[in-house]
């Protein structure tokens, strides 16, 4: 017996599945695993099976066509094959998890793509899936360019490489953001990417920040307030949040927060810094790691939307030495950053800080 793979469309309608796979079983095929993948034409069937040695991929063709399958594909298979797709894309992931650079590899082998290549790109790239190729824009800055000659591409692995991009991302910016920070009183601090499980550390340094000081539309707000919105900025998939992270004691403790979203070539930033850690550095340092990562993943300027009282942040950004424009609705300062040496004509984003 030999192993192949085979990929065929068929109407997806009941029964139909059941008549492929009758014409497969009566030239003794046996199916070791399918999937079925739903797509605009119909759906389309993948079987990893166990056939004759006597069969020829030819012969595997013509009964696929005789039970009603579309554009057929054959293959052989190897015997990895016989894992589960669910089962091969978790173990990647966890190679992903210990390895964010091994992506490009990670993305090959979940695909079995002839090629993964990375190449630079607008920071306002959009995901694209074709028959043999697929763009998938890096959250860090770029995007990969993902071939395979056959068979096409389903919306189900489009959707899978989306997935296993933004799982490698998240760690890089969890692991390769992480800095010693040494302050001029002499504390230490260390600045890290957040992720989910630093809910409660957030919602805890917020609840120590001043209105007077705080971030418009976070600071002063009910409980169950802030912990939505703190919920949806742990999720945002593009661009990055930073804490401020004090471990002097017997816990860590978040002292502070920084965070950056990306609206194509303009991004919005706000920092926010407990009471007790003002005027002490820790928002110029996070500042400046947002200006940085901005500058990687080509972005043309920063808004910050700051509460006209907030004499410091608003000091912060001075500090930068990138003069740009300020302008003043009320209470609320939006002040521009350039971050490129001509004119930015983008339009600002809706005010919307640390929400």
């Amino acid at each position: 017996m030999a192993l192949w793979r085979i990929r065929a469309t068929v109407d997806d309608r009941p029964g139909y599945l059941a008549v492929l796979t009758a014409s497969l079983a009566l030239r003794a095929v046996n199916i070791l695993a399918v999937q079925v993948h739903t797509t605009e034409g119909g759906a389309v069937d993948d079987f990893l099976v166990d056939a004759p040695e006597t069969m020829t991929e030819a012969d595997l063709i013509a009964a696929v066509e005789r039970g009603r399958g579309r554009d057929p594909w054959v293959a052989r298979a190897e015997a990895r094959g016989l894992a589960d797709q669910p089962t091969r894309a978790l173990a990647l992931a966890n190679r992903l998890v210990r390895d964010p650079e091994a992506l490009g590899d990670v993305l090959r082998t979940l695909l079995g793509a002839t090629s993964v290549t990375w190449r630079p790109a607008p920071a306002a790239q959009t995901a694209t899936r074709l028959t043999d190729t697929m763009r998938l824009p890096d959250p860090a800055g770029g995007c990969y360019d993902i071939v395979r000659r056959e068979p096409s591409f389903t919306p189900a692995e489009f959707a899978r490489a989306q997935a296993l991009v933004e799982l490698a991302a998240g760690v890089s910016r969890r692991t390769g953001d992480q800095l010693a920070l040494m302050l001029a009183d002499g504390a230490e601090l260390v600045l890290r990417g957040a992720g989910t499980d630093d809910l409660a550390g957030l919602q805890a340094m917020v609840g120590r920040c001043s209105p007077e000081g705080g971030t418009p539309g976070l600071v002063g707000r009910p409980a169950d307030v802030v912990t939505a919105r703190l919920r949806r900025i742990l999720d945002q998939p593009r661009g990055l949040l930073l804490v401020a992270v004090d471990s002097s004691g017997t816990s860590e403790r978040i002292v502070g927060a920084g965070r950056l979203v990306v609206e194509g070539a303009l991004a919005e930033v706000a920092v926010l810094v407990e009471d007790g850690w003002r005027r002490r550095g820790v928002g110029t340092a996070l500042l400046r790691r947002l200006v940085a990562y901005a500058g990687r993943t080509g972005q043309s300027a920063l808004v910050a939307h700051v509460a006209a009282s907030d004499l410091g942040m608003l000091r912060t950004l001075a500090r930068l030495q990138r003069p740009g424009e300020v302008e003043r609705d009320g209470d609320l300062m939006s002040v521009t950053v350039p971050l490129v040496d001509r004119p930015v004509d983008v339009a600002a984003p809706t005010p919307a800080t640390m929400t």
